[in-house]
């Protein structure tokens, strides 16, 4: 199959799964908990299934709930609105739910819904540290549930072209990637300091800190992700996804890194323990195999931004991103006897010159997965194990900046890091 037909089958097979309905009363029902940005975004994908239908909603934020639960009877659906997930999980009606809520909130919420027969999309990172999400590992397992992460760059048809073109030689033999997350810059913008208040009525702001410390409220924390309390920062957000796509592409799901050492400073916020440092530069390494991770931007030839994965061989290089993939061949060597490999052969798709699949159709994608495999019973794609491999990486480079930048080894067998 070449490159024009393989993505329009996928385009093809995005709109035909849209209209397959087996009938009402053999619809999935799912509550989604979570109605913030990437709530609402699954939602919007989520109702491109006609086999699958919405009953419930849930937020500690009455007034974002209640938006959404707007939105959603716009759509023809009803959903009954909750504060407390723990409501939903009683609910015998309810198959599947969505945990699309802060870092902090995936390791319980997706625990207890498997204890209570729930199958799980949960987005990403899994977790914000590495106890819950080894504990939503074994409990999926245990109870033998449906966890899917929002793993979504799985399900584009781009990224599984490129890591086929890898896998076929394209770049020779990679021995070194190098990652970096769209607008990095060199770190953050500057952040106020946490002034506590009180809480606005529309907020539960117990039931947000969950399994958190117990803090004042204060307006920046709603801004959950840089705080470690709630998230790890761009590391984990943006880290993940990269690390997702190294370990696809390269054959590492079930691998990890032996070593991780993180670098990070306060160079553009002021230095506060609770928070992520805006800058960061960390080092993985494999068995065969060094990575580094940071968020300085890099650009193109024309000033544009290349961010992505960049994956290093001995013939060539391949950078791939949400825009597109690109393979440069290496220069050809000064002197003939230098026995440099056969050169490779320039490949460029997407970066402005040809349509992208859509975020809202890749992740509708990624549903699809989900719901089929709720019904077959198979592992989907970013099935938890998955999940838990790529989070890892980051979760242990979250750990060497909490240590100092000491670097953190992980016993695989004893499930445990150690500081070296």
């Amino acid at each position: 199959m070449n490159r024009r037909t393989f993505l329009q089958a996928a385009l093809v097979a995005a709109a035909s799964s849209r209209s397959w309905v087996q009938g009402a009363n053999d619809r999935i029902r799912v509550a989604i908990i979570g109605t913030g940005v990437r709530g609402n975004e699954i939602l919007t994908s989520w109702l491109t299934h006609g086999d699958t239908a919405v009953v419930a909603l849930c937020d500690v934020a009455r007034d974002r709930l209640e938006k959404t639960a707007a939105t959603l009877a716009t759509a023809g659906q009803k959903a009954d609105t909750y504060e407390d997930y723990r409501r939903i999980l009683d609910r015998k009606d309810i198959d599947a739910v969505v945990v699309a809520t802060p870092d902090h909130w995936h390791g319980p919420m997706t625990v207890e819904a498997c204890q209570a027969g729930k199958d799980v999309y949960c987005e990403k990172p899994v977790a914000h540290q590495i106890a819950p999400a080894l504990a939503m590992l074994d409990a999926a397992r245990k109870h033998e549930r449906v966890v899917q992460i929002g793993l979504q760059q799985r399900a584009w048809p781009h990224f599984q072209e490129a890591a086929r073109v890898l896998r076929e030689g394209a770049i020779g033999v990679p021995n070194h990637v190098v990652m970096a997350p769209p607008g990095g810059g060199g770190g953050g913008q500057p952040q106020p300091p946490a002034t506590p208040q009180a809480p606005p009525d529309t907020l539960n702001w117990e039931m947000f800190q969950g399994p958190a410390p117990r803090k004042p409220f204060a307006p920046q924390r709603l801004r959950w992700r840089g705080f470690f309390d709630y998230g790890g920062g761009n590391l984990t957000d943006w880290g993940v996804h990269l690390v997702d796509v190294m370990h696809w592409f390269l054959d590492l799901d079930t691998q990890t890194p032996l070593v991780v050492q993180a670098a990070a400073q306060y160079v553009r916020s002021t230095p506060d323990p609770e928070r992520v440092p805006d800058t960061y530069a960390v080092t993985l390494q494999y068995d065969k195999l060094v990575a580094t991770l940071s968020n300085a931007s890099l650009f193109g030839p024309h000033n544009e931004p290349w961010w992505g994965n960049y994956f290093f061989g001995d013939k060539a290089l391949l950078l791939v991103n949400r825009d597109g993939y690109e393979v440069r061949p290496r220069p050809a060597p000064a002197r003939p006897d230098e026995g440099a490999p056969a050169s490779a052969t320039a490949l460029a798709i997407g970066f402005g010159e040809e349509k992208i699949m859509r975020m809202t159709d890749v992740t509708s994608l990624h549903v699809r997965d989900f719901l089929d495999c709720m019904r077959s019973r198979r592992r989907p794609r970013a099935d938890i194990a998955i999940g838990v491999n790529s989070t890892l990486p980051t979760l242990l480079a979250i750990e060497s900046v909490k240590a100092g930048g000491r670097a953190m080894k992980w016993d695989a067998a004893a499930r445990k890091a150690t500081a070296v």
